[in-house]
């Protein structure tokens, strides 16, 4: 085996492991591997000038080409910072080595500046976390962490990377991991138990999740919803689980909230696929399940089935696969009745959606002058400018239910959004999506106060020209905290007479994010008419180059 320094077996390890871009905001600590990468023109450095960036980067690049993505970040005081973004991953399942540099193990006696124990740092939002001490085990490490990113359930890993590693010598055996085959098929005995409970159900609700689009089940979804005539609602939709303009698309499911035991109540059958059932930020008092209803969830993630509710039946299988078979199944074990009455079910759906979307476009007329501009008008001006193919980065947050009503998002891959909670997340993920989808475009949809959370993804949309357009739903105020006030008091508290001056919520000082934008080098435009968005959006996407649309949106309540 060939002699090498750790540093050098790092990257040819990352050549093997098919690693493009390195996602990176470089510290001292990292001097090893920076040195090492000026010899090596296979892999790019996308420079970040915050740490929560260049994790948010991979982690869009990850789940556009659904492969492990590479992050470095600079010893404990650059992982602090990183450990939001890294969170979103572990919540989200997205596949990310995250690295980081440390002191030499030499001085760790004197506990040197900055230094920590970086592993104990990212153990609870990683599958993995390690420090490497041998510069022999560097390859065995990378190949495991790449392993463990990609294999269901996917999500983040941790390896550390002490600068004597780096710089020692060894005999190293450069080989990467296997493709790995994750297409698992559920249990013969409980896919058949399944079938008939849904095959006989009068009522059947779905319930999608994330693992669906991760899996690449959309198609699969479909076929059993059609054959059960099923309303579909998600528990999570940060990437497309299910047609939104599906006659069966039934909203998303507000999981902190008591509305969606209504909407799920008389369900005689839930089919849970690849969700959480249920994760939420507020407390419920009553269970979002009734008790007569039987819960059938098929999910690769084990640590999921039975983990709150009872369960009838539980199978642990690739989503894809698994819903290919219960198609099939389904299809043998439905009486002619029970498809014509699931044939009844749909059209009657499709005839309640048509309804709804009458009665959503009569409110978008009487809102369609408004001043400031109605958040309904922005999102119908995006969805009529956006060319073809576009992806759609989400972290409108308030703002999304507008969003959703005004696109279509029917295809894989056409919408990712924020995943964990923790803001920060479409600023430079979208730049991940397009580097990853460089033939697409990409618009990013980010409430004002989001984006100041790594605002500085801006600066390398520019320096990178990553021509991502970013439309800013300006209203002035953590919005969201402003209704989960009204929520707590109303709801939590039960008090109708207390009115809430939402301390810290509203930005006196209004962010001008076209100002922002300009000063780290990208194109901008503050927009307050509607008839402005359209042109302006269009522009922004004819220039090939990165652009901002600062657009002021009505905040009230």
């Amino acid at each position: 085996m060939p002699v090498m320094t750790g540093k050098e077996a790092l990257v040819r390890m990352l050549i093997a492991e098919g690693v493009e871009y390195i996602f990176g905001n470089p510290g001292t600590s990292e001097t090893p591997m920076m040195d090492a990468l000026q010899d090596f023109s296979h892999i790019k450095y996308i420079q970040a000038l915050q740490e929560g960036t260049a994790v948010g980067m991979a982690d869009g690049y990850a789940r556009a080409t659904g492969r492990p993505a590479f992050a470095n970040i600079h010893i404990a005081g650059g992982l602090a910072n990183g450990i939001s973004a890294l969170y979103n991953a572990y919540r989200g399942g997205t596949p990310v080595v995250l690295t980081a540099g440390n002191s030499d193990t030499r001085m760790l006696l004197s506990e040197p500046t900055l230094s920590g124990d970086l592993v104990e740092m990212t153990r609870q939002y990683t599958k993995w976390s390690h420090e490497i001490h041998h510069p022999a085990d560097v390859p065995g490490a990378v190949r495991r962490a790449f392993k463990e990113a990609r294999t269901p359930p996917t999500g983040p890993v941790f390896l550390s990377f002490p600068w004597d590693t780096m710089d020692e010598q060894a005999d190293i055996d450069v080989t990467p991991g296997g493709p790995g085959y994750f297409r698992t098929r559920p249990d013969r005995d409980a896919l058949a138990q399944a079938s008939q409970l849904l095959a006989q159900a009068e009522n059947p609700v779905i319930v999608v999740g994330d693992r669906i689009a991760q899996s690449g089940g959309m198609e699969q979804m479909i076929q059993v919803a059609e054959r059960l005539g099923a309303k579909v609602f998600a528990a999570s939709f940060s990437e497309v689980n299910f047609p939104t303009s599906h006659p069966l698309w039934s909203g998303m499911l507000n999981t902190s909230s008591p509305v969606t035991r209504r909407l799920l109540s008389g369900a005689d059958v839930v089919l849970a696929v690849g969700a959480n059932v249920f994760s939420s930020f507020l407390y419920v008092d009553v269970p979002l399940l009734d008790p007569e209803s039987k819960l059938v969830h098929l999910d690769s993630a084990s640590r999921e089935v039975e983990k709150v509710y009872p369960t009838e039946v539980g199978l642990l299988a690739d989503p894809a696969t698994g819903l290919a078979e219960l198609a099939d199944a389904l299809e043998q074990d439905m009486s002619a009745p029970a498809k014509e009455a699931a044939a009844t079910r749909m059209a009657e759906l499709a005839e309640r959606r048509r309804r709804a979307q009458d009665e959503y476009r009569q409110r978008l007329q009487q809102r369609w002058d408004n001043s400031p501009i109605a958040v309904e008008r922005m999102m119908h001006e995006l969805a009529a400018a956006v060319p073809p193919g576009t992806i759609v980065a989400d972290e409108a947050i308030t703002s999304r239910p507008a969003l959703m009503q005004e696109f279509d998002f029917d295809e894989p891959g056409s919408l990712y959004g924020i995943q964990g909670g923790a803001l920060g997340w479409a600023m430079p993920g979208a730049l991940g999506l397009k580097l990853a989808q460089p033939d697409r475009p990409v618009l990013a949809v980010v409430g004002d106060g989001a984006s100041m959370y790594t605002v500085q993804a801006l600066w390398t949309a520019a320096t990178f020209n990553i021509p991502v357009v970013y439309a800013i739903c300006n209203n002035r105020a953590y919005r969201i905290l402003k209704v989960n006030m009204d929520i707590y008091l109303k709801r939590m508290l039960n008090d109708d007479e207390r009115v809430s001056e939402y301390t810290g919520m509203d930005f006196a000082n209004a962010l001008d994010l076209a100002a922002v934008a300009q000063a780290l080098g990208v194109a901008s435009e503050k927009i307050t008419d509607p008839a402005q968005i359209g042109p302006a959006a269009r522009r922004m996407f004819d220039s090939g180059k990165p652009g901002l649309l600062d657009i002021s949106i009505d905040g009230s309540l």
